[in-house]
């Protein structure tokens, strides 16, 4: 988690990771940059995380990410 955490603070480091409960909302998704976000978070997880996969349950808020990142890991 701490590691998804660095990576969001890395694109948006304005916004309060730590303090906020739901952390995109429309607002702060459209002004997120989807593709890098997605292949940071490619990377960084070694998951392939689709656009299929975005929808709003899974970028609300950083745990579901990781919910979303550590099932995809599983599944491999």
């Amino acid at each position: 988690m701490e590691k998804l955490m660095n990576i969001l603070k890395e694109l948006r480091p304005e916004v309060d990771f730590v303090n906020e409960k739901k952390l995109i909302d429309g607002a702060i998704l459209d002004s997120f940059d989807l593709v890098s976000l997605i292949g940071e978070l490619n990377e960084a997880f070694d998951v392939e995380i689709s656009f299929d996969e975005i929808e709003p349950e899974n970028f609300n808020c950083a745990q579901a990410m990781w919910d979303m990142i550590q099932k995809l890991q599983q599944e491999d």
